[in-house]
C-alpha cells in the first residue's frame, strides 16, 4: 500500500457545495475501507487536504472519477513517505 497527499483548491463552482453532502457521504465509505486516512477543509474553505492509502496512483484516481464532488482543482498529488 502507498500513502498519498492530494491538496485541493476550491474554484468557485457554485455545484460544490451542493454536492458536498454526496461527497462527504463518499468520504466516510472510503474512511470505513480504510482507503482513507483523514480529510478536511482549509479554515477558509478555499481547498482541502486529504491522505489516502490506495496501492497506487491509479487506484486514487479512480476513487476521485468515483467522487460526486465538482469546482476544484488538484494542486498537488504526490506519494507520502511519512515517519512518524
Amino acid at each position: 500500500m502507498a500513502r498519498y497527499v492530494l491538496q485541493l483548491a476550491f474554484d468557485g463552482d457554485p455545484g460544490r457545495l451542493a454536492a458536498r453532502p454526496a461527497h462527504r457521504e463518499h468520504l466516510r465509505r472510503l474512511k470505513d475501507q480504510g482507503r482513507l486516512v483523514t480529510a478536511g477543509p482549509w479554515a477558509d474553505d478555499s481547498g482541502a487536504l486529504h491522505v489516502y492509502e490506495v496501492a497506487d496512483e491509479a487506484e486514487l484516481r479512480d476513487i476521485l472519477r468515483e467522487d460526486p464532488y465538482t469546482g476544484y482543482e488538484i494542486v498537488l498529488m504526490k506519494q507520502w513517505t511519512p515517519i512518524l
